[in-house]
C-alpha cells in the first residue's frame, strides 16, 4: 500500500519522499477513493454472483484502513509500477511484431494478442490489489495472472524458436509425463504457498510476534512444509531421467538448484522467523521454475515452429 491510488502514487508521477509532502487529510482522502473505485469494482462482482465477496468489500472497516506514509514502501511500490509499466511497453511491441504473422502463422498473432490483453487486464487489477487494500484472494489472482502471462511468453518463445535449434533435449514419453507432474505439483505448491501467506498476514495484522508466525499458522504451513518433499523427489526423478538423455544439461542442472533454492528460503523461512527480505525470493525462485518447466515443456511438445529465417 506504498501508493493508495492508481496508476499515480498520492496523485503524483514522481511520488513524494516525505509525509510533508502530503496534505493533513490524507489518510481520509484516499481512504474515500479506494472506496469509491472498490463500490464500482462491487458491481462486477454483483453481475457473476459473489454477492457475499461484494458485500464484504463494501463493509469491511479494515478495507478502509489508510496506512501510514512510508516512503520505502511508497518507492518499492512505485519502482514495481515502472518495471509493470516497461513489460507492457515491450509487449506493445511484441504484439505489433506479430500483426505480420497474422496469416502466415496464426497463433504466434493470436497469443500476442492474448498477451497484450492479458497484460491490460493485470494493470487493471493491479489497481484492484491497491484499490482492496492487500485483499488476500486478490493479490493471489494477481500472482497466477502473472503466472499465466509467463506461460504464453515461454509458449511463443518456443514456438518461434529456429528449426535448427530445436531440441534442448531429446524427450521420451516418461519424460513427458514426469515433467507434467513436476508442473502440477509446483502449482499445487505455490497455491498452498499463497494459502499459507494469507495465513500469515492474518497473524502479522493480529500483531502477535513474528516469532510465533510459524507456530500460529499450524496444520496450513506443515500442509505446504510436507508438500514440497513430493515437490523435490519428483523433480530428482526428473533429474535422473534427464541425465540419461542426449542434449543440453545445463537447463536440466539449473532446474533442480531452482527447486533447492525455493526449499532453502522456504527452509529459512520457517527457522529463522520469517524474514522479510526471504519472502519475495522465495517466490521469485517459484516463479522463475515454473517459467523453465514451461519451457522444457514446450521444447518437447512444440512440433510447428516457425523457420528462424521468416522472423526477420
Amino acid at each position: 500500500m506504498g501508493c493508495p491510488d492508481w496508476p499515480t502514487c498520492f496523485g503524483q508521477w514522481v511520488p513524494p519522499t516525505s509525509v510533508n509532502q502530503l496534505p493533513p487529510d490524507y489518510k481520509e482522502v484516499y481512504s474515500e477513493y479506494r472506496h469509491n473505485k472498490n463500490v464500482k469494482f462491487a458491481r462486477y462482482l454483483t453481475l457473476i454472483g459473489m454477492d457475499k465477496t461484494a458485500h464484504q468489500l463494501l463493509n469491511d472497516e479494515d478495507i478502509r484502513e489508510e496506512a501510514d506514509f512510508n516512503a520505502a514502501k511508497t518507492w518499492v511500490e512505485y519502482m514495481n509500477r515502472l518495471v509493470g509499466v516497461t513489460i507492457g511497453l515491450f509487449i506493445i511491441a511484441l504484439f505489433w511484431r506479430s500483426i505480420q504473422f497474422r496469416l502466415s502463422h496464426p497463433k504466434i498473432f493470436a497469443f500476442s494478442l492474448i498477451t497484450l490483453l492479458a497484460v491490460i487486464f493485470q494493470g487493471w487489477f493491479g489497481s484492484i490489489v491497491v484499490s482492496t487494500n492487500l485483499t488476500a484472494w486478490t493479490i493471489t489472482i494477481h500472482m497466477f495472472l502473472a503466472l499465466a502471462i509467463v506461460a504464453i511468453l515461454f509458449y511463443l518463445l518456443d514456438l518461434s524458436k529456429p528449426e535448427d535449434n530445436n531440441s534442448l533435449i531429446e524427450g521420451t514419453r516418461l519424460l513427458n509425463w514426469v515433467l507434467i507432474a513436476c508442473m502440477f505439483t509446483l502449482f499445487i505448491q505455490i497455491f498452498l504457498g499463497t494459502n499459507l501467506r494469507e495465513v500469515i498476514d492474518q497473524i502479522a495484522s493480529s500483531l502477535i510476534p513474528r516469532d510465533q508466525w510459524i507456530v500460529e499458522a499450524g496444520d496450513t504451513f506443515i500442509i505446504h512444509r510436507s508438500f514440497s518433499w513430493l515437490v523435490v523427489i519428483l523433480h530428482l526423478f526428473l533429474l535422473y531421467l534427464l541425465r540419461k538423455t542426449r542434449g543440453n544439461k545445463a537447463l536440466p542442472l539449473s532446474l533442480i538448484i531452482l527447486i533447492l533454492g525455493t526449499l532453502l528460503t522456504g527452509s529459512g523461512m520457517a527457522y529463522f522467523n520469517v524474514p522479510a527480505f526471504l519472502q519475495p525470493l522465495h517466490l521469485v525462485l517459484a516463479t522463475i521454475t515454473f517459467g523453465i518447466q514451461l519451457h522444457m515443456y514446450f521444447n518437447l511438445n512444440i512440433k510447428d515452429k516457425l523457420v528462424f529465417d521468416k522472423l526477420k
